[in-house]
């Protein structure tokens, strides 16, 4: 840590280096201009952007998919309040998240300067730490408090916010205080697996008749004993868009198709890193019946939110899905296996049919293709052992039941739309060999369309791929059906692929469906490259059936609200 750079702002650059940062997704400004430049010195690579909500989505999205902490550097002011979004994202997703900014020169502070805003008390309801730090001499150990905060160290991960007066950063920091502790990366420390609630777990599962797993945020990092206790247990899975690609869709034990089905038949329920939010019924027994949860999670609110577990592990979810396994050593599950081979049989049937429907789906009476045509090319071109990041409303429920991926990112449980070309930039830097694919609506796209220009400049080799409908469907159904009439919810069919072309990019306008394949490989050879796809706005997305968009007062689908109702007596 002996640099040239006697600054804070250089400090703060060596300590990210040491801790493996590097790259930092930032808009500049004058605020935090020291640190801007100490970053470039310490040969950390910048990624601008043309909006600070992009650079948190960025480096949310970076982070997690190189596991380590993404970083992202806002200006004051309108730079922090353009990155609230993001934060909010990166909490509600438990995204390790360090997102650095400056505040006003202390003598100026409080007078009316230059961008200056309260921003701790703005970010800290989304923080895990929010901190302004004006004294030079307390950045090493603040900074350090930070880190190990964003990755959950003592609670649960998130985005952490760190802002410095901009004098603070050019002031010079005493080399004593440079201690070599604040180097050390900080591993998030969990408990070990109760031996009790262990054989506890493995009793309730091995017993039960129709046992289900369902994975989520924590169930990333353990595929491999997750996919032994399935094997083991001949238990149904079911995956969430925050653990998509954590077992592949061969796997015997998915029955994703027999979603509905199985939530209602199974009698255990074990919940792998997963919170029972608004996607899980909130875990009603209106919904899952009489089934027994067992929940192991590495943070408290994945464990006990809505609904207890008759089993509860608080611990790492790979070391304790094996604990779990050896705990059953070479007992034989009571899994009624004609059960699990019905709804497989069943879910491989209604794949195949999909897949059928979707190659040959008709075009609407204006001769516009069904979206589920474009995913249909989209699979077969760019294959499953892709990244592929999902974003919109409609388009987002086609391409969640349409689309297979070894690695999948979407908007997450806030319903975040617009990360998807942010996200696609960061998937593309953070994993280099591999073909990353963003599949976005065309009001979605609208978000963060600027960015395009980011990718051009950092020749950033992903495929953004628009869905044009030329609306917001999901509103426009829910606004025909329930209202009769439609009000601000239409789009124009604008050509993106214009807009892409004059910032640089390669890109097409698909208007049928019999050229999809050949521009989807030009596209995939030019990247970064957009597709422009216009597509049918009448197909119904199943999210659009189902209720979503009508905001149903005790549940988020319409079937679910009218189970509960039944199920509570009103």
């Amino acid at each position: 840590m002996n640099g040239s750079d006697r600054s804070v702002a250089g400090y703060v650059a060596r300590l990210l280096k040491a801790r493996g940062v590097d790259r930092v997704f930032a808009l500049c400004g004058g605020h935090i201009m020291p640190l801007w430049m100490a970053i470039d010195s310490e040969g950390i690579a910048i990624v601008d952007v043309r909006d600070e909500r992009a650079a948190v989505y960025m480096a949310h999205a970076y982070g997690e998919l190189r596991g380590t902490i993404g970083v992202a550097l806002v200006t004051a002011g309108p730079g922090v309040t353009n990155a609230i979004t993001g934060i909010a994202n990166a909490h509600v997703a438990r995204a390790p998240l360090v997102v650095l900014s400056g505040v006003p020169p202390r003598p100026q502070e409080g007078r009316g300067a230059l961008q200056d805003l309260p921003h701790v008390e703005l970010v800290r309801p989304l923080a895990r730490y929010a901190r302004t730090l004006r004294e030079p001499a307390l950045v090493p150990a603040g900074l350090d408090d930070a880190l190990t905060c964003a990755v959950g160290e003592g609670g649960e991960p998130g985005p952490v916010y760190v802002d410095f007066p901009t004098d603070t950063l050019r002031a010079e920091l005493p080399a004593a205080i440079e201690l070599a502790e604040h180097l050390q990366p900080h591993r998030r420390l969990r408990p070990a697996p109760n031996a009790v609630a262990v054989r506890a777990a493995a009793d309730l599962l091995w017993t039960a008749r129709r046992p289900l797993v369902i994975s989520g945020r924590g169930a990333r990092r353990a595929a491999a004993p997750l996919v032994e206790l399935l094997d083991r247990l001949g238990a149904v899975y079911l995956d969430t868009g925050e653990s998509r690609g954590v077992v592949p869709d061969e796997h015997p034990a998915v029955v994703a198709a027999m979603r509905g089905k199985v939530i209602g038949e199974a009698d255990a329920v074990l919940t792998v890193g997963r919170r029972l939010d608004f996607q899980l019924a909130y875990g009603s027994p209106a919904v899952f019946g009489a089934a027994r949860f067992v929940r192991i999670a590495d943070t408290p609110s994945e464990l006990r939110d809505n609904r207890r577990g008759s089993v509860e592990i608080l611990a790492d979810c790979a070391e304790a899905l094996a604990v779990i396994v050896a705990a059953a050593e070479d007992r034989k599950p009571a899994t009624d296996r004609a059960w699990t081979a019905g709804l497989r049989a069943q879910h491989a049937e209604r794949v195949a049919k999909l897949a059928a429907a979707m190659r040959n789906a008709p075009d609407d009476a204006d001769g516009r293709m069904h979206p589920n045509r474009l995913l249909a090319a989209l699979q077969q071109r760019v294959g499953r052992d892709a990244i592929v990041v999902a974003d919109g409303g409609d388009l987002l429920s086609f391409a969640r039941v349409g689309l297979s991926a070894a690695t999948w990112l979407d908007p997450g449980p806030l319903g975040c739309i617009g990360i998807g070309t942010p996200f696609g930039i960061a998937a593309a830097l953070a994993c280099p060999d591999r073909t990353v694919c963003v599949v976005t609506g065309d009001g979605a796209f609208g978000f963060n369309a600027m960015e395009i220009d980011t990718a051009v400049r950092h020749r950033v080799p992903v495929l953004v791929v628009v869905a044009n409908n030329g609306a917001w469907q999901i509103e426009v159904d829910d606004q025909e059906r329930r209202f009769g009439r439609v009000t601000g919810t239409r789009l124009q069919f604008a050509d993106h692929a214009a807009m892409a072309r004059a910032f640089g990019m390669y890109a097409e306008r698909v208007d049928h469906a019999e050229d999809l394949a050949a521009a989807i490989d030009r596209a995939l050879a030019r990247r970064p490259a957009l597709l422009d796809v216009v597509v049918s706005p009448t197909a119904p997305s199943s999210d659009a059936r189902s209720g979503l968009a009508r905001v149903p007062d005790l549940q988020a689908l319409d079937a679910w609200d009218e189970a509960e109702r039944a199920w509570r007596g009103s």
